[in-house]
């Protein structure tokens, strides 16, 4: 491979991506502060450096998968004059729109060539290299950093200018939340009514309310046998993040003037959920409307 890689951010999502950059080939510098990220990117092949300016001194590509847009910023204030000019920049982390543009400026400024590119698809798409990329950034950038780009993903759009794939990643998780939410209380319903969880399942799964949330990610055990629910909710895409992906929609609802009623609703139920359940996946929203709910019970293997 002839581009050479600096990565920072070795987390849940971060640390399965470098880990197939190496396997493809590339020669990867990673960063994390954590010691157990530092260790599996180790064992995954990735050269291991003590800083995050060591990471991006002479690479091709500087991608980051960070928590946060102040994170981002206060990286790239750290990266910037580290990196030779013209270096590509692909920062993959979710954050607020008006703070990928403001990176993609600092970089401009700096002489690179910025790109925002958050994912969908959660530890398992990052593992098995099948995430989707929503792109913002100059077309030019975009193609280069294609192949960077297909090593990790299965599909990958370019979505517009700098700021838009951010854009485009939490108008999709704003849906997601609002489809989760609007499903399990349908679940929830149809358990009081005497529904079996898989009667609703092959009903729905195959009529007008069919969602991904359902086919996909079905919140209950049993339907989907690779849903979180049949793992006692382990993650997946955890609450903490999701309620995060909704915060940045509500706030960019609001910014705009959008009459985003359910948007902002969504934002308000999964932070309420968050403050007990953030370690848990977005789709235990479910035990949280059958327990808020009148006369609510535990589930039994008679709704299986």
């Amino acid at each position: 491979m002839t581009k050479t890689i600096g990565f920072l951010g070795l987390g849940h999502m971060g640390g399965p991506m470098a880990a197939n950059l190496v396997r493809a080939g590339y020669d990867v510098l990673a960063y994390d502060p954590v010691p157990a990220a530092q260790e599996q990117a180790r064992a995954d092949g990735a050269t291991v450096v003590a800083t995050a300016a060591e990471a991006a001194t002479n690479r091709d590509v500087v991608i980051t998968m960070l928590p946060n847009g102040k994170l981002v910023l206060d990286v790239y204030a750290e990266l910037l004059p580290a990196a030779a000019p013209g270096t590509l920049f692909l920062d993959c982390s979710t954050i607020d729109v008006a703070d990928a543009k403001a990176a993609a400026a600092l970089a401009v400024t700096a002489g690179h060539r910025p790109l925002d590119a958050p994912v969908s698809g959660g530890v398992a798409g990052a593992t098995a290299g099948t995430l989707t990329f929503m792109v913002g950034g100059a077309a030019a950038d975009f193609a280069d950093a294609s192949d960077v780009l297909a090593v990790m993903g299965g599909k990958v759009v370019h979505c517009g200018d700098a700021g838009v794939g951010q854009a485009a990643k939490i108008c999709n998780n704003m849906l997601l939340g609002i489809s989760m939410i609007g499903l399990s209380e349908a679940l929830v319903l149809g358990e009081r009514l005497g529904l079996s969880h898989q009667s609703f399942f092959d009903v729905v799964s195959t009529a007008s309310g069919q969602s991904w949330a359902l086919t996909s990610y079905c919140p209950v055990p049993g339907p989907v046998p690779t849903s979180p629910a049949n793992n006692d909710y382990q993650p997946g895409f955890a609450t903490a993040l999701m309620s995060k992906d909704l915060t940045l929609a509500a706030n960019a609802l609001q910014a705009n003037g959008i009459d985003g009623q359910l948007g902002e609703l969504a934002a308000a139920i999964y932070a309420r959920f968050n403050q007990t359940d953030g370690g848990r996946d977005f789709s235990a929203i479910v035990t949280d409307i059958r327990e808020r709910s009148d006369g609510g019970r535990p589930i039994t293997e008679a709704d299986s």
